[in-house]
Order: C-alpha cells, then sequence, then structure tokens
C-alpha cells in the first residue's frame, strides 16, 4: 500500500495532498514547484488553448509556484520552509535548500519556469532547479517578491501522472480541494509503522493562542475555521458560540509539537525563514504546516468558495460535495443533489463491490504462482529425464550417431531454456500485477474505514475507477501458463543406419485423455444430450480433432456420433427415459488417444414438444408458442410434433377450443414423410382416428374400421397413448378410452401428427405422465 501513498513528484509519503482536477493527488509544497507560469501575452486566448499550451510542456515541468490568494500567498511564501521542507526533503534530498525552489528570482523577467534536466524526482518529474537567493537578500524576501511578481499572470499545473494541465483561478492552488482523508490515512500509516517523530514521547500541552497570561493558560479547544486554539476563558471571551461564530466547529486541540531533540534534528535550512509564532503560516499549538502527521488534528474539509461551511450534501451531476449556501445561490439548482451521507454509503458499497472482484483475481492469481512454481520444478525433472533418455538412445546407436546426438541434446536444453523464460517471465509480470492489486486494495480498505463522508466522496470515483482498471488488466488467458511443463518430444531409435542424418523428433501422440465437463456443463434437455470436453490444463500435446462417442441408451456398444475440431457437441432424436453413455478420444496424424472417463447422462422422463412449424402444411396457423393450431382452408390439413418416438410409453393431450360446423378432425402419429394436404391416416404413413360431433373412426391406407360412439365439442380433450414397448396405440375421450386398442404392431419412429381445417382450433398439451386411472374402453358399433 505504500506505494499508494508517495507523492508522484518528490516520491515522499504525502504531505499537505490537495485533489488535481483528474483526481489524482499531490504534495501541495510538490504542487508549487510544477506550478507553470503563462506569459502576459498568451492570457487572451481561449482556455482550450491555453490548456493546451502548457498540455505541451513536459509533464510535471517546473517553475513559478501558482499564485494564492489572500491566506495561501502568505501560506506559499512564509510558510513553505516547513511544508516544502517536510514533504519533499526526504524525496529530492534538497535538506533545507530545497524550500528555495520557490524562489524565482532570476525567471521573473521572462515569465516562464525552466527546468534543469539532472534535477528528477524519484517519478522522473522535473522540478525547479535550486535558484540562490540575491546577495544581501534573506530567502524570505526572495520568496515574497516571486509571490507578488506573479500576482498579475495566470498560472496552471500539469498532473505528474496522467499529463493533464489545468489553469489555476484566483485563488491559484487554493482553489484545489485538500485530500483530508488521504493525510488521515498517511498519519495512521506512519503510526502504524512508528515513524512518526516524537508522536508517543511528547509531553508537553498545546497552549492558548490569545492569553495574556504568563505562561499562557493550556489550550481547551481549536476553531477548525479561524485555526485558533482558545482556553476556556479566552473561548468564551473571543469566540462565543452564537453570532458570526455560531456554525464554527469546535474541536479538542492537537497533539502537542515534537520534542526539541526531534526538531533539531531537521534540516537547518528547512525551517529558515519560517516565524516562530503567530502569522497566516503557523499552525495552532505552535506546530508548523508541516509537523508530523501523527500529531495533528484531524480537520475535515470545507466548502472552498465557502470557507466556514462544512459540506452538507452531494451533488451527482458535478461529482463534488457542496454545501448549504452554494445551494441557495443557484449554482446547482437542476442538478441532482443527494444528502452526503446516503452517497457516502452508496460509493462505499461500490467501492466494496468493485474490490471484491480485485480480491478474486487477486487470489486467482497467487494460487497461479504456486502453479507457476510447480511448472518450474517440472520442466527441470522433464528437462533432466528426456536427456538421460535421449542420451540413452543415442549410445545404443553406431558412431554416426554421435553429431546428430550433440544436435538433439542442444535442442533438448533450447527447450527447456525457453520454457523456463517463458514461465519466468510471467512470474514476474504476475508478480508485478499482484502487488500493484494488493497495494491498491489495501488502500481502499483504508478508504473504506475512514468516516469522512466529504473525504471519501472526493476520491470514490477515481479509486472506483482504479479498481475496475485494475480488475479489467486480469482478462481472459491472464492466469493460463503460457507454456506447459511437457516436453512435446520423442526418438524414434528403429530407422536404419543410412537414415541417421535425418533423425530428429517427430509428432507424438495424444497421450492425454481429454476430460468430458462435470454434468452442469454436459446436460440433458428433452430428449437430447449436450457434451462439452477439453484437455487437461499444463498439457499441449498436438491435437487434430475429437471422437465423441454414445452408446445405444439400453448399455450397447459405443458408435461414432462426432469427429471434428469442436469441444461442444449437441446431439438430438435420442430416446426418451433412457441413460446414454459418452466418451471422448483426441487425435492427430500419429493415431488417437486413450478415451476420457466415462459421462452417464439421463434424458427426460416425459416428452415435451410442441407443433413444428417447418413440418407442418403451409394453410396450418399456429399460436400459443406453437401449442395451438388451426388452418385457414376448410380442405384438411397436417401438422407434425416436434418430436420422434421409437421407444417407450407416451402419452399427450390435445384440447379442443373451437368446433364449429361438424368437422372431422384427425389425431394420430404418423411418420416424417406423411402427406400433409389431405386427413391424417389416408395413406400408408399415418394411423390415426378422426371424430365428429357423435362418433370416430380408426383410419390407416384410407381404411376406416372400428366405428365407436361418442364424439368431440368446444372443450372436449383427446389423449393419445403410444406404447412402443408394447407396440400399440390407444385413444381416449375426455378420460374414457374411444373404442378398443386402435392399432397393434406399430413399430419404428412416429411423430405426433393432427389433420384439421379452419373450422376446428386445439391447443396441444405434453410432459404428461402416462395416466393409470382411465376409463374402460367404449364399445364400438361395428
Amino acid at each position: 500500500m505504500e506505494e499508494e501513498l508517495k507523492c508522484p513528484v518528490c516520491g515522499s509519503l504525502f504531505r499537505e495532498p490537495i485533489i488535481l482536477p483528474c483526481s489524482h493527488n499531490v504534495c501541495l509544497p510538490c504542487a508549487r514547484t510544477i506550478a507553470v507560469q503563462t506569459p502576459d501575452g498568451e492570457q487572451h486566448l481561449p482556455q482550450p488553448l491555453l490548456l493546451s499550451r502548457s498540455s505541451g510542456l513536459p509533464a510535471g515541468a517546473a517553475a513559478a509556484p501558482s499564485l494564492e490568494h489572500d491566506a495561501a500567498a502568505g501560506l506559499a511564501c512564509s510558510g513553505a520552509g516547513g511544508s516544502a521542507a517536510g514533504g519533499l526533503g526526504g524525496g529530492a534530498g534538497g535538506g533545507g535548500d530545497h524550500a528555495d525552489k520557490l524562489s524565482l528570482y532570476s525567471e521573473t523577467d521572462s515569465g516562464y519556469g525552466s527546468y534543469t534536466p539532472s534535477l528528477k524526482s524519484p517519478n522522473g518529474v522535473r522540478v525547479l532547479p535550486m535558484v540562490p537567493a540575491p546577495p544581501g537578500s534573506s530567502a524570505a524576501a526572495a520568496r515574497g517578491a516571486a509571490c507578488s511578481s506573479l500576482s498579475s499572470s495566470s498560472s496552471s499545473i500539469t498532473c505528474p501522472q496522467c499529463h493533464r494541465s489545468a489553469s489555476l483561478d484566483h485563488r491559484g492552488l487554493r482553489g484545489f480541494q485538500r485530500n483530508r482523508l488521504l493525510e488521515a490515512i498517511v498519519q495512521r500509516y506512519q503510526q502504524g509503522r512508528g515513524a512518526v517523530p516524537g508522536a508517543s514521547a511528547a509531553v508537553a500541552v498545546a497552549i492558548c493562542q490569545l492569553c495574556d497570561r504568563t505562561p499562557p493558560e493550556p489550550a481547551a479547544t481549536l476553531c477548525e475555521q479561524c485555526d485558533v486554539l482558545y482556553c476556556s476563558a479566552c473561548q468564551l471571551k473571543c469566540h462565543p458560540s452564537r453570532g458570526p461564530f455560531a456554525k464554527h466547529r469546535l474541536v479538542q486541540p492537537p497533539p502537542p509539537p515534537p520534542a526539541p531533540a526531534e526538531a533539531a534534528s531537521a534540516p537547518t535550512g528547512a525551517t529558515q525563514g519560517a516565524p516562530s509564532g503567530g502569522g497566516g503560516c503557523k499552525s495552532p499549538g505552535g506546530t508548523g504546516a508541516g509537523a508530523s502527521g501523527g500529531s495533528t488534528a484531524r480537520k475535515f474539509p470545507t466548502c472552498p468558495e465557502h470557507e466556514m461551511e462544512n459540506y452538507s450534501m452531494y451533488c451527482v451531476s458535478c461529482r463534488t460535495p457542496v454545501c448549504y449556501l452554494c445551494l441557495e445561490e443557484g449554482r446547482h439548482t437542476k442538478h441532482e443533489v443527494k444528502p452526503l451521507g446516503a452517497m457516502w454509503k452508496q460509493h462505499k458499497a461500490q467501492l466494496s463491490q468493485a474490490l471484491n472482484g480485485v480480491s478474486d483475481k487477486a487470489k486467482e492469481a497467487k494460487e497461479f504462482l504456486v502453479q507457476l512454481k510447480n511448472i518450474l520444478q517440472q520442466v527441470q525433472e522433464n528437462g533432466l529425464d528426456y536427456e538421460a533418455c535421449l542420451v540413452a538412445q543415442c549410445d545404443a546407436l553406431v558412431d554416426a550417431l554421435t553429431r546428430q546426438k550433440a544436435k538433439l541434446l542442444t535442442k533438448v536444453t533450447k527447450e527447456r531454456e525457453h520454457k523456463l523464460k517463458m514461465v519466468w517471465d510471467q512470474i514476474n509480470h504476475c508478480t508485478l500485477k499482484l502487488r500493484q492489486s494488493t497495494g491498491l486494495m489495501e488502500y481502499c480498505l483504508e478508504v473504506i474505514k475512514e468516516n469522512d463522508p466529504a473525504g471519501f466522496l472526493q476520491i470514490s470515483d477515481a479509486l472506483i475507477k482504479r479498481v475496475q482498471v485494475s480488475q479489467e488488466q486480469w482478462v481472459k488467458g491472464a492466469l493460463e501458463p503460457k507454456v506447459s511443463a511437457e516436453f512435446d518430444l520423442t526418438l524414434d531409435s528403429e530407422p536404419l543406419l543410412q537414415a541417421i542424418h535425418q533423425l530428429d523428433f517427430i509428432q507424438m501422440k495424444c497421450r492425454v485423455q481429454p476430460v468430458l465437463l462435470s454434468k452442469e456443463k454436459c446436460c440433458t434437455r428433452n430428449n437430447s444430450v449436450t457434451l462439452a470436453w477439453r484437455m487437461p490444463p499444463f498439457t499441449h500435446s498436438p491435437v487434430d480433432g475429437y471422437i465423441l462417442e454414445l452408446d445405444d441408451g439400453a448399455g450397447g456398444q459405443f458408435r461414432e456420433v462426432y469427429v471434428g475440431k469442436e469441444t461442444l457437441c449437441t446431439i438430438d432424436g435420442l430416446h426418451f427415459n433412457s441413460t446414454y453413455n459418452a466418451r471422448v478420444k483426441a487425435f492427430n496424424s500419429s493415431g488417437v488417444g486413450p478415451y476420457s472417463k466415462t459421462v452417464v447422462l439421463q434424458t427426460s422422463d416425459v416428452a415435451w414438444f410442441t407443433f413444428d412449424p417447418n413440418s407442418g402444411h403451409r394453410d396450418i396457423i399456429l399460436s400459443n408458442d406453437n401449442q395451438t393450431a388451426t388452418c385457414s382452408s376448410y380442405d384438411d390439413r397436417v401438422v407434425l410434433g416436434t418430436a420422434a418416438f421409437s421407444k417407450g410409453v407416451h402419452y399427450w393431450e390435445l384440447h379442443v377450443d373451437r368446433y364449429d360446423n361438424h368437422p372431422d378432425p384427425a389425431f394420430g402419429v404418423a411418420r416424417a414423410s406423411v402427406v400433409k394436404d389431405m386427413m391424417l391416416g389416408k395413406d400408408d404413413k399415418a394411423w390415426a382416428m378422426y371424430v365428429d360431433n357423435n362418433r370416430s373412426w380408426f383410419m390407416h391406407c384410407n381404411s376406416h374400421t372400428n366405428r365407436t360412439e361418442g364424439g368431440v365439442c368446444k372443450g372436449a380433450t383427446v389423449g393419445v397413448l403410444l406404447d412402443l414397448n408394447k407396440h400399440t396405440l390407444t385413444f381416449f375421450i375426455n378420460g374414457q378410452q374411444q373404442g378398443p386398442t386402435a392399432f397393434s404392431q406399430v413399430d419404428g419412429v412416429f411423430m405426433p401428427a393432427l389433420s384439421l381445417n379452419r373450422n376446428v382450433q386445439v391447443t396441444l398439451h405434453t410432459g404428461l405422465e402416462v395416466p393409470t386411472n382411465l376409463g374402460q374402453p367404449k364399445l364400438s358399433g361395428n
């Protein structure tokens, strides 16, 4: 996480971080060193052109510090000694003289900042060279002259990370919001590492800044808006909780400053020019702006437009917290505004959800690294095995094999080195990504722990995007090894002696059996099965294709049902209520490999099907997801079902929705090649029962038999029972068997069939269990 807490300019932990418009952070002292002054002659240019001018400069190009209004100018000029040295001293190594980077004595004439190529921060961002103050003048005076000389010029700042430029307004860097939340995380991180000097050793107390007593009374409160410490008496006298002070926030005073011994250890140049008390640059309690992070009181962000107001709402359109005065002034009248606390919780939830994805990928990456390390060992072992085998085979040959043996050894060695290099490269690359993701996770978790809604919302959008980008970098295939531990090499020692010089490694057979996937991937639907398979991981045997075999559903012999390169296959037209066994093997030009383990699949117990719009007559009209049928013609037309039966017992029903003018619909089964423009049963491809409102007949090959009393009407239900175990076909009307068994010795492949004209409409009902309580058959009339 430490990388997330370092300034991209100085390379040290953030000190007084500010949020740039691009959502990146930079130390306030560092921001002064990379701000670029725009010449007066260019200030009249349009804003986009001015931005493009500044973006053309080198990223982070050092120049004049930006103009800061009122107190900000005082902080830049008189407080830089404490804050700049504290924030940059460790990273740039400039010590006290580093504060003199703010002096632009030699650069104010042209209005441009310059940089020295040799002076670079740890992140490669160029900063201002250390310019000595003019003879006879102090560093503070030079800085004051620089700040005053910039008051008539505009400035811009370029982000050292994304290189986007932004122009500064009249407030200068003060216009950028302080990242209080990041400050608190840095302080907590320093305390956790024990890196905050004097955090536990200080014994003094903060004193009142307005007391006229000697010595001053200990401070009891700190006003965040006034930035002044009060004792109890002075607070009642000078800062009552009414009137203009009623909205000020009073908090506990900060811990005392570092011990003198620790303060003396700081670079002497860093404190030159810093006042010993009072002034706009001194923090309460006598601590400078760059005081120890662990001993500074926590400050919550306030509105930059109304410095006395705390944030209370969040503008969704502007993506920023706002105070109530901003809303009263009408700046966000047409914007969507939500409560600060609600948006805080919502963004925290979004960040947590995004972190879950990165956490899963990080876990996979750790497991992947273990696999890669195992591959390293396997590559070493397999390489040695292949070398030993190769030497043994070559030594068995005559002296003519000697030179060829050396060539083959070289190939094995190169193959091993290539695999090792590929694996190491992948390990290093994955380790780097994992370290970055882990650091980002730890940082985000620290952010989520914060209870500062406004501070959190200042950075939540950027963090969410970073986490999403971090998750996206684990693209498909990133956690798969690029090489395998296997050496796809073999040596054939049987060729004749004259073929020795043509001896080389040949393609080996598919030694590894494919893996049929689990039943979640290999599934059944109705009377079809879908099978999926793959080669085992870390094996890259050459494969030209696969052979899928299936048995007959009754434990019989296997037969080939698919040959090809695909690893997914669907087989239709199987028997219902049957158990099938499937297996697959791979093949290449050298032969076939072993079979996979057998997968057992069960087809549906009952048949689910609809009317088939592709095989029906063109006059047939289907609706209700192809479950309801009627006809546009006065002549009988045939439509078939989508299922085909060759074994088992099957039952379905047809409900008569409309029955006009006494038509003769026919119900039954047929071959796929049945004639579809006449009544069902008139040819030898159909077995049917046709029925009117009074009686019914069985018909096959245009032969009418077994007239039975009892017909159909609107609301009637016709049942069809096809028993291919007994090879019989039986019909039912309203739950009663209609006549005797209609047909016997029925054998082959049959499809549900129906013929009707425009006076009839029926709805198909499938997936029914075979009924056991059907009524006795009616006696036939003939």
